[in-house]
C-alpha cells in the first residue's frame, strides 16, 4: 500500500472537520429546482452540468465555482466557429494541452494535459467515464462535434464535489456533453441534418431528431457516416543534422489512411419531481487503413484495423429530502478491436480484442448547513479482456472506489477537500498456451489518496479571484502493461502523480462599451510523476522488451488564457480568445547505460514543446459569419535525449471559416466553407506521420 505523505492526509481530514463550525454568506444548497424558462440555457452557470428543459421546467446541476478549480470550455457556437473535424481537433484550442495526431482523418489522436501522460487523463462522456482497461488510451478522433454541445477541461478534478468516485481519480479530466432535447415554444420535434464535402473523397452526413413525447418526457437519435480514402499529398523532407546536407526532399501521397465509419446515438430524458432521469446507447464501426510511419525508404504500409464500440448507461438523480440528494449511474461497454498485418516480410499479424466493462456507481450529499455540503460516493467497476494472442492470460479486474468529500463557501474562501480510497483486484483465466495456465495475475493493491482545492476573492464588487490546490492521484497500470505475452510485467506499481497548482482568473463585464466582455485566466503549476511505467530492454535481444517503473518527470509550466466580445458597430461582434502554455518537463529516468544517463536527464521529453499557443477569432454581421484559428507549436524534440538528431522543428497552422445563415420558409439553412492549414506548413506531430497540407471542407446543414 502506497500512502500519501501524512501532513497532506491530516490537512485533508483537517479540512472535513473544521468546516463544521465556520459560516458564510453564500450557500452551496445546490440541489436541483425549478428555473425560469431561457432560450440560452448554456448560459447556466455550470458548464459541466446536465440540464433538461421541457417547457417552462428546467433540471440543472450545481453551480460551478470557476475560481476555485481551473477549468476550460468550448460550448455551442464556439464549437462551431472551430475548424474541427472531431472532439480531438477541438481540445487542440485548450491551453496545456499536447496532442499526438498520427494524420488524417482516421488517424489515431489521444491527447496529454500537462505531460502528464495520457494514461492520467479521464474523459466522460454525459457524466460517465469512457475507459480502455487494454491500453488506456481514447482515441478522441473517433467522437464526432456533430452532437457535442460542450467540451470542458479540468485540471485537477471537476468542481461539483456530487460526482462518482471516478471523477476524483484522474489528474486532469475532459467533460464531453452531447445535445440535449430542448423545444421551443409548441414545438414537438427537431430535425437537424448536414452533409459535409472535400478533400480526401470526404463525404460525411449525419442526422439528429428529438421528439417531445411529454411535458416530462422527451427522446433523441442521431447518426453519422464517414466515408474517406485518406489520401493527401505531403512533402516528406529530411537534413543530415551534423553537415546540413539534404537525405531526403520529394512530395509524395499518403496511402492506407482510409476510413469508413458508422455511428449511432439514441437516448431518452426524463423529469421528475425534484430530479431527473436519462438513458443513451452508443454504437460505433469503423474499418481503417494504418499508413504508418515513413522509414527506410518505405512509403506505404498495409496494415488494417477494425473497431466496433458499444455501451448503454444511464443516470439518475433525486432531492430525497431537503438536505438529501441521490445520484446513481450505471453503464455496460463492450469493445471489438481486430488488427491485421498481412506483410509478410515483417511478421504475420491477425489478432483479436474483446473487452467488457460494467459499472455502478451511488453518491450521496449531505447539506449540513447552508455553507457546507458533504458527498460519500462509492463506484464498482468490472473488466475483462480477452484475446487470440499466443500466449495471452485472461485478465479479469474488480476495481472499487470510496470517495469523501467536502466543500464550504465562507463569502471570500472556499473550499473543497476528498479523499479516494481505491481497492483494485485482478484474476486470470487460462491463457492460449500451457505457459498461460502458469501465469499469475498482478497482486491487490489499494491506495488512498487527497485533494485539496481553495480560493480567495479579496474583492466584493470585483470578479477576481485567487485559487490553488494540491492533488495527489494515480493511475492503474493496463492489461497491456501487466499481461501482454513477453512484454507484460504482473509486478508494476501504479503510476503517481503529484499536482500543485496556483493562479488567479478575472472577468469583467461592460453593458455600453464597445468592449462587452473580456476574461484572464492564468496558472502556474508544478506535477511530479513517480513509478512512470517506461518499457525498457529485456536480456540481450534487440526486440525483447519489459514494462518496469524506472521513470520519474519533474514539470514546470504556465498557462494563460484570455478572452474578448466587442461590438464595434452595430449587429457587428468580434470574439478573440488567446492561449498560451509553457512547460519545461524534465525527464530524470535513472537508466543502466551510463551514455544514456548522460545524453537524458535533465532533458525536456518527447514531444512536449516549451511554448505553444493558439488563436481564434470570430467576426460575426447578422447572417455572416468569419472565423479564424492560429495553433502554434514551439521546437521539441522526440526522445529525452535532447540532441541534434532527435530534434523536432516548430509547426503551426492557420485555418478559416466563411459561413452564411438563412431561412426558407421557417427552415433554417447553414453553409460553410473550410480551409484548413491556409498557408500549406508542412509539419509533422509525431515523427515520420506527415499531416496533410492545404484541405477544403463544404458543410450544409438543414435545421427544422
Amino acid at each position: 500500500m502506497n500512502l500519501c505523505k501524512k501532513p497532506t492526509r491530516l490537512a485533508v481530514i483537517g479540512l472535513l472537520i473544521m468546516t463544521a463550525n465556520l459560516y458564510g454568506q453564500s450557500s452551496l444548497d445546490n440541489r436541483q429546482q425549478p428555473a425560469a424558462k431561457t432560450d440560452h440555457p448554456q448560459s447556466f452557470s455550470d458548464s459541466t452540468a446536465m440540464f433538461l428543459q421541457l417547457d417552462e421546467f428546467v433540471v440543472y446541476g450545481s453551480p460551478l465555482m470557476k475560481e476555485v478549480i481551473p477549468v476550460q470550455k468550448l460550448s455551442g457556437e464556439q464549437l462551431k466557429k472551430l475548424s474541427s473535424f472531431s472532439v480531438a481537433d477541438a481540445i487542440r484550442f485548450f491551453s496545456g494541452v499536447q496532442l499526438k495526431d498520427y494524420g488524417g482523418i482516421g488517424g489515431l489522436k489521444t491527447v496529454n494535459v500537462r505531460s502528464m501522460g495520457t494514461h492520467h487523463v479521464g474523459v466522460f462522456y454525459d457524466g460517465i467515464q469512457l475507459g480502455n482497461a487494454q491500453n488506456g488510451q481514447i482515441d478522441l478522433g473517433k467522437f464526432s462535434l456533430e452532437n457535442i454541445e460542450e467540451i470542458s477541461l479540468y485540471n485537477g478534478q471537476k468542481s461539483n464535489i456530487f460526482q462518482p468516485g471516478k471523477d476524483f481519480g484522474s489528474s486532469a479530466t475532459i467533460y464531453l456533453r452531447s445535445r440535449t432535447p430542448h423545444f421551443e415554444g409548441n414545438k414537438r420535434y427537431n430535425l437537424h441534418t448536414s452533409v459535409k464535402g472535400g478533400s480526401f473523397n470526404l463525404v460525411n452526413p449525419s442526422l439528429l431528431y428529438e421528439y417531445k413525447i411529454n411535458d416530462n418526457l422527451s427522446a433523441s437519435i442521431n447518426g453519422e457516416h464517414i466515408n474517406s480514402s485518406g489520401k493527401y499529398r505531403y512533402r516528406y523532407r529530411r537534413i543530415f543534422p551534423n553537415t546540413g546536407t539534404v537525405m531526403y526532399d520529394t512530395t509524395a501521397v499518403r496511402e492506407n489512411g482510409d476510413i469508413i465509419s458508422s455511428q449511432f446515438e439514441g437516448g431518452v430524458f426524463g423529469t421528475i419531481p425534484k430530479g431527473y432521469w436519462r438513458v443513451k446507447t452508443y454504437f460505433y464501426d469503423s474499418e481503417r487503413g494504418i499508413p504508418g510511419a515513413i522509414v527506410n525508404n518505405r512509403w506505404k504500409n498495409s496494415q488494417r484495423q477494425w473497431d466496433r464500440s458499444f455501451f448503454m448507461q444511464g443516470v439518475f438523480q433525486k432531492s430525497v429530502t431537503p438536505k438529501y440528494d441521490l445520484l446513481v449511474n450505471a453503464k455496460y461497454a463492450y469493445d471489438y478491436m481486430r488488427y491485421l498485418n498481412p506483410d509478410t516480410t515483417l511478421m504475420l499479424i491477425d489478432n483479436t480484442f474483446k473487452q467488457q466493462e460494467t459499472y455502478f456507481s451511488v453518491a450521496n450529499r449531505y447539506n449540513v448547513t447552508n455553507k457546507w455540503d458533504a458527498v460519500l460516493s462509492a463506484d464498482m467497476q468490472y473488466n475483462a479482456l480477452i484475446s487470440d494472442l499466443d500466449g495471452f492470460v485472461f485478465p479479469k479486474r474488480v476495481t472499487t472506489l470510496v470517495a469523501l468529500a467536502s466543500a464550504a463557501d465562507l463569502g471570500k474562501v472556499k473550499m473543497q477537500g476528498s479523499m479516494l480510497a481505491t481497492f483494485v483486484r485482478e484474476r486470470i483465466s487460462s491463457g492460449n498456451t500451457v505457459a498461460g495456465d502458469n501465469a499469475k495475475a498482478a497482486p491487490n493493491k489499494q491506495e488512498f489518496t487527497p485533494a485539496f482545492f481553495i480560493s480567495y476573492k479579496p474583492f466584493k464588487s470585483k470578479n477576481f479571484n485567487i485559487r490553488a490546490f494540491y492533488k495527489h492521484i494515480f493511475r492503474m497500470p493496463t492489461f497491456n502493461d501487466l499481461y501482454y505475452t513477453d512484454i507484460g510485467n504482473i509486478q508494476l506499481k501504479p503510476e503517481f502523480t503529484h499536482q500543485y497548482n496556483a493562479g488567479f482568473r478575472y472577468e469583467k463585464m461592460h453593458e455600453k462599451n464597445i468592449i462587452k466582455q473580456w476574461e484572464l485566466q492564468a496558472d502556474a503549476y508544478y506535477n511530479e510523476v513517480t513509478d512512470k511505467i517506461v518499457a525498457v530492454p529485456k536480456g540481450s535481444g534487440q526486440y525483447r522488451w519489459m514494462m518496469m517503473n524506472l521513470g520519474y518527470v519533474e514539470i514546470r509550466g504556465v498557462d494563460v488564457a484570455t478572452s474578448a466580445t466587442v461590438e464595434p458597430l452595430k449587429d457587428l461582434f468580434f470574439n478573440l480568445r488567446l492561449t498560451y502554455t509553457y512547460q519545461k518537463a524534465q525527464d530524470f529516468t535513472k537508466r543502466k547505460s551510463s551514455v544514456l544517463q548522460a545524453s537524458t536527464w535533465g532533458g525536456q521529453i518527447a514531444y512536449i514543446p516549451w511554448h505553444n499557443g493558439s488563436v481564434v477569432g470570430s467576426l460575426d454581421y447578422k447572417s455572416w459569419q468569419l472565423n479564424y484559428s492560429f495553433i502554434y507549436v514551439g521546437e521539441r524534440y522526440h526522445s529525452s535525449a535532447n540532441i541534434p538528431t532527435e530534434y523536432e522543428q516548430p509547426w503551426y497552422t492557420n485555418d478559416m471559416t466563411v459561413s452564411k445563415k438563412f431561412t426558407v420558409r421557417k427552415i433554417n439553412l447553414r453553409t460553410a466553407l473550410e480551409i484548413n492549414n491556409l498557408l500549406n506548413q508542412d509539419y509533422e506531430v509525431v515523427l515520420n506521420y506527415p499531416m496533410p497540407q492545404r484541405n477544403y471542407k463544404l458543410s450544409i446543414t438543414v435545421e427544422i
